[in-house]
């Protein structure tokens, strides 16, 4: 048994009440997490869900009377964006501290990684020999009218390239987007599953798309992505003569006036339990943010990689620059 196991089952004996969760995680497969913590714990999960920004202004709004114990949202950015609004606390969890590497922790314990999502390069194998190895590559003029990217308002492109800011500095990460825009094969659109869709549709040779919503096609039945045009598709983990792939990172905090904070916590540390990691992966096809945890099926079909170990509480502070940049090259 693992010690978030331990740690989690004693207190969990004992424990009652509510938690008060604001969720902007949209994932059907997540109703397991909430029933089994439930059932450990005996704990009521009132749920309250949104966009994450709308979700932040509205425990602003709410402040010393807000009822939210756990503020849980995709992506770092957010996580440090709720940190700076003022509406999470700073937590003691040895559970935590232990489980969660620190990379994916604030370093002031106000938020915790809890699952991550590779963002990669993904190609159509009959019209691309030499796919790209790296971010950097995307912006080579030999990929020109190629590459299919989501726009600049859009989280995820905003985090990787606040990751090329921090680990290639702003004036080399502001050539670097001027060069993908050159190249692009249409304005940006979509979500990450359109990006994948294009290759498939022919208006794109090349995508860059977050692990999870691949590995959910051959998991499950996708709309345009069947197996068959599945078998053209592939895939390059980035990066990994140099820094790593990118990862994206799904967490939750501690809200700052938790009526329920002992169950909050509580709930944080059944989070990083085996159990529920392993559920991230089998459940929604994500990675495991605590290591040694077991992959799925579809997850591990895409095999082994290095992943960007920059500390993404920096590539977070990055954003605002990030998003400049974007409006700088005409990044849509």
């Amino acid at each position: 048994m693992t010690t978030a196991l331990v740690a989690f089952g004693p207190v969990a004996a004992t424990a009652e009440g509510e938690l008060n969760l604001y969720s902007s995680r949209h994932y059907d497969t997540d109703e397991r997490l909430y029933s089994d913590f439930t059932d450990a714990t005996g704990i009521t999960i009132n749920r309250i869900e949104g966009k994450a920004d709308e979700l932040i202004a509205r425990m602003q709004a709410e402040g010393a009377n807000s009822p939210a114990d756990i503020l849980l949202t995709v992506d770092t950015s957010r996580l440090e964006r709720a940190k700076d609004a003022g509406v999470l606390q700073s937590i003691n969890s040895d559970v935590l501290e232990t489980r969660v590497p620190d990379g994916l922790q604030d370093s002031d314990n106000q938020w915790f990684g809890f699952s991550q999502r590779a963002r990669i390069i993904f190609y159509d194998k009959a019209d691309v020999e030499t796919p790209p190895q790296s971010y950097v590559d995307l912006a080579d003029p030999a990929y020109k009218g190629m590459v299919c990217h989501r726009s600049s308002t859009n989280v995820y492109s905003q985090t990787l390239l606040a990751a090329v800011i921090e680990n290639h500095g702003a004036e080399a990460a502001k050539a670097w987007a001027q060069g993908v825009v050159d190249n692009f094969a249409r304005d940006p659109q979509g979500g990450d599953t359109d990006q994948l869709r294009g290759l498939v549709s022919g208006e794109c040779d090349i995508s860059i798309s977050n692990t999870y919503y691949f590995a959910r096609a051959i998991r499950r039945d996708v709309s345009g992505l069947p197996a068959d045009a599945r078998e053209n598709i592939g895939w390059v983990f980035p990066a990994q003569n140099a820094e790593g792939a990118h990862m994206n990172l799904s967490g939750g905090g501690v809200a700052a006036h938790a009526p329920n904070k002992d169950n909050a916590v509580l709930f944080l540390e059944y989070l990083a339990s085996d159990q529920a990691q392993q559920y991230f992966s089998a459940g929604n096809d994500e990675y495991p943010a605590v290591p040694g945890v077991a992959l799925s099926p579809s997850v591990a079909a895409l095999g082994l990689f290095r992943p960007d170990a920059v500390n993404l509480s920096a590539v977070a502070k990055n954003v605002p620059l990030a998003q400049q940049i974007f409006n700088d090259v005409g990044w849509k």
